[in-house]
């Protein structure tokens, strides 16, 4: 029998001496981030999605091996663990396995079967599915056992008490449910029709039949949420004959006077027991899958959305539209700093419209406002257009982006926005988030639940757990790959460090507010409660521009310190030198002198000889800023604009199972289909040629202005 790290091997692609690294990393307490950056030579390079992967795979088949240990536990108790039988619960590769093998042992509530034992027809019952030769006629075989007494008044009636035996015993066989899985699985067709006559979102469902293995994870979801709402009737179809002829064979043996009744309660076997049994394991695993799927679409739009690239430096206004209450406005410094608050009215008539205008004019001009983010809610529409006159009239230098505001109130209306900002009302304090949205998305959007931030599809119907932790995964790698510098991080952003927690964030503020800012990275440890292993794992993360050290502005982790002090003495440099980026050609150096010369010189691997080097050369850099720089517009379209055939430059927005959908600059955002992203190759999924938030060009086909669906294709815009 294959070992965890041989399977976890296998599966991966990896060797079983790095998978074994990884497994030990993990069990001594390290976090994902920081074994994927600080010690690759024990794992190969993998990333951190992989190692992830990695972790939640071994949580998987550790619960399988104590699962196993458990049912062997159990069916010993009751003296009837075989040799075979601990063999066949080792060798089970999936706990829906495990459990099968321990159906026929497990304590059940009363059935049939029950009561038909507790009058004495198991040896009746046994007798006749054995199927002997020599096996006597079943109603000759059951006069044997009627006892009024028991509550057997006939032969017939004990013919049917083993019946229902026989029946049980064949629905808890596990070789007969994994062969019967095998075929619902290849053969059956999920369905569903209408539950009422009433037009609903569902009706594309209406009368809707697949295969269950061609089924599309976002089909599953929408029917369960139709089943759920009572708009949709929903079934797994089988071929019963099929499915009986196959299960026959499993447990008749023709020719002997017992086969009919056998076949008679295999039939009461599977339309009683094993079709509904397996049809809601389908279901469910359906939904699994489907769920599994979801989360991964929802995390893989969830980095590129972290990850945007910040409008760094500049004074921003954020306008958080809305009819009643009126647009709420927040100017902030370029470091995030509210400025300035109002409220204005540009969707109660012309009037008031011009006065908004006049008046965030002037706040533009104040505080020499270069960027204003819109929030793409409510009113929207109507404050877009309100700022490109407004735009017009400050004369140019300024431009704007809708941003999304997915979250914003619930942010605004938390704990941690109170704190934050405690004299600011709950509409403010959302134009505050808008603005910042725009400066450092990610800085913005670690302080909102993920779920909340509105990039993936279903996320509601997610087993929430496990959603939590795969999105808060992304959040962390995501942080985690940037940096924090220590003496600005909200906790917000903080908690998110690898190493780090909630209560460690808070007291790190809560130092540098009674002490001053950081001047190093070894300050850290003073932290209350921050202790040794955390710092280890964290102190890589940190950045502290004001340390005196270059080091300590870069993501070298301080036990790599001698060897980027060696590096730079082995190649003529000298800290100064990296505090003022002027190494030269350090790549070019160390090509000629030999990596691995170098790195072993220095004390340390390759692979971290090369991540030390790359840090000497860019201290303090922030991969986002290596990506496309977000849209910026000075002008706007309305959807009465469009027309097929026009070409435009649109944002993605969202990327689900069958497409894009690609924000153009007319508030409703337009839908690529997975058949016009790519020219010339097939998709399974539009991820694999687009993410959240690139640039992308459009070609426009169709506009439907009354439901307001607009048709786009990148193919033909190439």
């Amino acid at each position: 029998m294959e070992t965890i790290i041989q399977i976890l091997a296998r599966e991966l692609e990896q060797t079983e001496q790095h998978v074994e690294n990884v497994v030990a990393l993990l069990d001594e307490g390290n976090t994902i981030p920081f074994i994927a950056r600080y010690r690759k030579e024990l794992h190969g390079s993998m990333d951190d999605t992989a190692l992830r992967t990695l972790e939640e795979r071994l949580q998987y088949l550790r619960n399988l091996e104590k699962r196993r240990e458990e049912v062997k536990g159990a069916i010993e108790s009751q003296g009837k663990l075989t040799e075979e039988l601990s063999a066949a619960i080792d060798n089970a590769a999936t706990l829906a396995e495990v459990e099968d093998l321990y159906r026929p042992y497990k304590q059940k509530r009363r059935t049939r079967a029950t009561a038909a034992r507790e009058k004495g027809l198991e040896p009746l019952a046994a007798l006749l599915y054995a199927q002997k030769p020599d096996c006597p006629d079943p109603l000759e075989a059951a006069a044997g056992y009627v006892d009024p007494e028991k509550g057997v008044e006939t032969a017939e009636d004990a013919l049917q008490g083993a019946g229902d035996i026989i029946a049980e015993d064949i629905s808890d066989d596990a070789a007969v449910r994994k062969a019967l899985r095998a075929f619902m699985q290849r053969r059956s067709e999920l369905t569903a029709s209408a539950a009422k006559e009433e037009d609903s979102v569902y009706r594309l469902y209406y009368d809707f039949r697949q295969s269950v293995n061609r089924l599309q994870g976002h089909q599953v979801l929408a029917i369960n949420r139709g089943e759920r709402e009572e708009f949709l009737k929903v079934g797994v179809e089988t071929n019963r004959d099929e499915a009986l002829i196959l299960l026959r064979r499993a447990v008749v043996r023709p020719g002997t006077r017992a086969a009919e009744f056998i076949k008679a309660a295999a039939e009461d076997a599977y339309d009683r027991l094993l079709y509904p049994s397996l049809e809601r394991e389908i279901r469910s695993a359906l939904t699994d899958e489907a769920s599994e799927g979801a989360i991964h679409n929802f995390a893989l739009n969830l980095r590129p959305l972290l990850m945007q690239p910040p409008v760094k430096g500049h004074v921003t206004m954020g306008l958080d539209p809305g009819y009643r209450m009126g647009c709420k406005v927040a100017v902030v410094d370029g470091t995030g700093k509210v400025l300035d608050t109002t409220v204005v009215y540009p969707t109660h008539g012309e009037r008031k419209k011009a006065e908004c205008i006049q008046i965030l004019a002037g706040l533009i001009r104040r505080h020499g406002v270069t960027h204003i983010a819109i929030g793409n809610g409510t009113a929207s529409r109507e404050t877009e257009q309100m700022t490109v006159e407004l735009l017009r009239q400050v004369g140019g230098g300024v431009s704007y982006m809708i941003v999304s505001e997915a979250g914003a109130s619930v942010y605004s209306a938390s704990k941690l926005a109170s704190e934050e900002f405690p004299e600011y009302d709950v509409n403010l304090r959302s134009a505050v988030s808008i603005a910042r949205r725009l400066q450092d998305p990610l800085a913005e959007l670690v302080k909102i639940d993920p779920k909340a931030i509105g990039v993936g599809q279903y996320q509601h119907d997610m087993p929430a757990k496990r959603l939590d932790e795969a999105l808060g995964g992304v959040v962390e790698d995501c942080v985690n790959s940037v940096g924090v510098d220590v003496n600005t991080a909200s906790p917000s952003l903080l908690q998110r460090v690898a190493g780090l927690n909630a209560a460690t964030a808070k007291n790190v503020v809560k130092y540098r507010e009674e002490n001053g800012a950081f001047t190093s990275r070894k300050q850290i440890l003073k932290v209350p409660k921050l202790g040794p292993k955390a710092f280890e794992q964290c102190a890589g993360f940190l950045r502290v521009p004001e340390s005196e050290t270059a080091l300590d502005n870069t993501a070298v982790h301080p036990e790599s310190y001698r060897a980027a002090e060696r590096l730079l003495e082995l190649t003529g440099h000298t800290l100064a030198e990296v505090s003022a980026g002027k190494l030269g050609d350090l790549d070019g150096q160390i090509r000629a002198a030999g990596a691995e010369n170098l790195a072993e010189q220095c004390g340390v691997g390759v692979p971290t000889l090369l991540d030390v080097a790359k840090e000497l050369q860019k201290p303090g850099r922030d991969p986002r800023d290596e990506l496309p720089p977000p849209l910026l517009r000075t002008d706007v379209l309305e959807i009465k604009d469009l027309q097929p055939g026009m070409v435009l430059t649109g944002t993605v927005r969202n990327v689900i199972d069958f497409g894009v959908f690609v924000d153009i600059g007319v508030h409703q955002d337009g839908l690529v289909h997975i058949s016009q992203i790519s020219k010339g190759k097939f998709l399974k999924h539009p991820s694999e040629a687009v993410a959240v938030g690139d640039i992308v060009k459009v070609k426009v086909l169709e506009v439907d202005e009354k439901k307001k669906r607009i048709s786009l294709s990148m193919k033909q815009a190439v």
